[in-house]
């Protein structure tokens, strides 16, 4: 029996509470005002509290990817109960060496609890089932996102799987160009907006190829033109983190949860593969 994630449904709005329309958005502020209150009312008694309506009210959960207005309540339950609600900490001037390192081991934490919080995993096992049957992959990502193709791109080559992850945009349209549906596009971005991504999925697009993004949780660009989409939480970097330290460290584990899961479907491969390359580059120790 498949266990889903039952928690993260305080985050999740909040992820997406800016995009929402006026009456969701009414509800939305609500839950995040009383999260405990709302636990023994009925959608009616929500929707009169949060002076929306009972439609809007059950539009939020679906914004949301909730199946019913129970589901959203069992996720606040879990939050509620949870031990690890601390905001994400910035540094500050004058933070000793200790504390940076408690923050940042902190923040880690919370990013990975966070993407855990919003995985799918209907939607990692279609995921995994087309990187399987995917002829060549093409990983494709800016800035810190690029980290992560390129971290994707040595775990899929060690598996005998062609992957490109290449910082030159007009390679990685030239290559997209003589793909076909057979191949696959994974983009990369934190904010769902990267111009070059966007063009890049749609070039994709426009040819057939299965398309994946991993992007923020919410309403963006990137996550309306991929066929499927893997979420990490929006907003969650700190004003002096610019370098997209939790957002990063999202986007790995995702590829990890993506490259551990194909080792299991195909494990007496992936450890033949595996041997080979580690052998391989051992003969380049000293």
């Amino acid at each position: 029996m498949r266990i889903e994630s039952t928690s993260g449904g305080l985050a999740m709005i909040k992820n997406i509470y800016e995009d929402l329309p006026g009456s969701e958005k009414k509800v939305a502020k609500y839950v995040l005002d009383k999260p405990q209150g709302i636990l023994n009312m009925t959608v009616a008694e929500l929707a009169a509290k949060s002076q929306s309506s009972s439609s809007a009210v059950m539009r939020l959960c679906k914004s949301l990817g909730f199946k019913s207005y129970q589901e959203l309540k069992i996720r606040i339950i879990r939050d509620i109960d949870s031990s690890e609600n601390e905001d994400y900490i910035d540094i500050k001037k004058g933070d000793t060496i200790e504390s940076v390192a408690k923050t940042i081991k902190n923040n880690s934490i919370k990013s990975f609890e966070e993407t855990f919080d919003f995985f799918n995993y209907d939607i990692l096992e279609k995921s995994v089932e087309t990187i399987v049957n995917a002829k060549t992959i093409v990983m494709v990502g800016l800035g810190g996102s690029f980290i992560a193709a390129k971290d994707a791109q040595q775990k899929f080559i060690r598996i005998n799987k062609t992957c490109y992850a290449l910082e030159d945009m007009h390679l990685n349209a030239t290559i997209i160009a003589n793909l076909d549906k057979k191949d696959l596009v994974i983009g990369i971005s934190a904010s769902g907006e990267t111009r070059e991504v966007i063009k890049l999925i749609e070039k994709a697009n426009e040819k057939g190829i299965e398309t994946i993004g991993i992007t923020n949780y919410g309403r963006n660009s990137l996550s309306k033109i991929v066929g499927l989409s893997l979420f990490t939480p929006a907003d969650i970097e700190s004003p002096l983190r610019s370098a997209a330290t939790s957002s990063r460290l999202s986007q790995l584990f995702i590829i990890d949860v993506l490259f551990t899961y194909l080792a299991t479907v195909q494990y007496h491969s992936t450890v033949e593969y595996l041997e080979k390359t580690k052998k391989a580059i051992d003969e380049f120790r000293l």
